[in-house]
């Protein structure tokens, strides 16, 4: 059973009532528009809002507020344009209005217990630990940088851990298209700009970012700067803040990081100028784990090589794993999983790397979709593997097993004496 507030056209709302109310669920509220839906949600904190995927009842404010009461918000989108909407908003729980309600009640009964605000753990802030931060980074060259930034909030959220993933590239931010969300008003950005007045609260933190939502693990997500020129904005001091900041609000960071490693002051005679590589170089320098990517081909592992050098200069290799991504006999050969172990232990010394295969398919319907690989294709060997690697090297080994002997059972097979017989 669970409480529902309505907001759908007359002719949908009288035509599931009958199905809503054999479920068992209970209607605490209904409503016409999105600001009527908002008030009822201070009034009557519902768990799902169900709404009609219009703009005059969907729409940003509406979405923000479910969040922030804890409600989950399911779409019934009866057009092309109303599907639009809720894509365009970010929102995937999307159901076609002349559906029966059964596919509604399949959203619904799925839901897990995720928590949707910042701190619901129920720990103090003072005895909270503070968060760790992953930065992955790669060579100039598309290596997959995003893709696996993207999938490795997915995978750490999923176990139940609070998430977020902040896009802090100065160059091509692309974690908002990738997740299929707006990025008119980048959220690392508006982070930073809030935590150099001392500004960045819990409350504005939850406004700027936005929310990827999924019944099997969602985290916070802060957009990227949309245009190359505002780096600027992502001074050094003010992105050291915002991780700080982050650090005490939830379980793990993870930070989308620029290619370049550049010391700007090297090429720069004014000392006191913003440094167009300084959200790199902090993130990198913040990280409690570094995630260094490359692609498996040869034009790929030169340019990762050759960098692997500039980044042993800036971070302890000891905190850093090596992940390469689009392993596949077509680029290096036959055995191409030891022809790329060779390539690296050979010309890097890099020993025990993380071979991500090739799925093309499954990446390419994850963008389409805006989603991740856990939720487009859960069986996909690529994201079979960053599962492994999260699992195994990003959280903490779970605890060993209590030593309680296991019960006996009662029931044997009579095991009879040849020589008695």
């Amino acid at each position: 059973m669970a409480t529902l507030t309505l907001a759908l056209d007359r002719n949908t709302e009288d035509r599931l009532l009958i199905d809503i109310i054999e479920q068992g669920h209970v209607i605490v509220a209904r409503a016409a528009t999105a600001g009527e839906v908002i008030l009822a949600l201070r009034q009557s904190a519902p768990e799902f809002v169900i709404v009609g995927a219009g703009r005059s009842t969907l729409t940003a404010e509406l979405i923000t507020a479910c969040d922030a009461h804890g409600a989950r918000v399911i779409a019934l989108a009866a057009n092309d344009q109303e599907r639009r909407n809720a894509a365009g908003l970010g929102l995937f729980d999307v159901v076609d209005a002349a559906a029966d309600w059964a596919e509604t009640e399949s959203l619904i009964s799925c839901a897990v217990a995720i928590p949707l605000r910042v701190g619901d753990s129920g720990e103090s802030s003072g005895a909270r630990r503070q968060g760790s931060v992953i930065a992955v980074w790669g060579p100039a060259g598309a290596p997959g940088r995003t893709t696996l930034a993207i999938n490795i909030a997915a995978e750490i959220a999923a176990v139940g851990h609070t998430v977020a993933l902040a896009d802090i590239d100065t160059y091509s931010g692309s974690v908002a298209p990738t997740l299929g969300m707006l990025d008119e008003a980048p959220g690392f950005a508006a982070a930073c700009r809030l935590a150099g007045s001392d500004s960045l609260t819990r409350p504005e933190f939850e406004r700027i970012a936005q929310r990827y939502n999924s019944p099997q693990g969602a985290f916070w997500v802060l957009t990227g700067i949309g245009r190359p020129s505002r780096w600027p904005e992502l001074s050094a001091e003010r992105v050291t803040r915002t991780i700080d900041a982050l650090r005490n609000w939830v379980d793990y960071v993870v930070l989308d990081t620029g290619f370049n490693l550049e010391s700007d002051e090297e090429i720069s005679s004014d000392l006191f100028a913003p440094r167009r590589n300084a959200a790199t170089l902090t993130a990198l320098a913040c990280a409690d784990h570094v995630v260094a990517c490359g692609l498996a081909d040869p034009v790929g592992m030169a340019r990762f090589l050759r960098a692997w050098v500039d980044l042993a200069d800036v971070v302890t290799t000891d905190r850093v794993s090596v992940v390469m991504n689009r392993v596949r006999a077509s680029a290096v050969g036959l055995d191409p999983n030891g022809q790329v172990l060779s390539a690296l232990r050979r010309f890097g010394g890099i020993e025990s790397p993380i071979l991500v295969p090739q799925d093309q398919q499954a990446t390419d319907a994850a963008v389409v979709a805006g989603r991740t690989l856990r939720d487009t294709a859960p069986k996909s060997p690529a994201r079979i593997s960053i599962r492994h690697f999260v699992r195994t090297e990003l959280l903490p080994a779970p605890a060993p097993a209590t030593g309680r002997r296991r019960k006996e059972s009662k029931w044997r097979r009579r095991v009879v004496d040849p020589v008695a017989t």
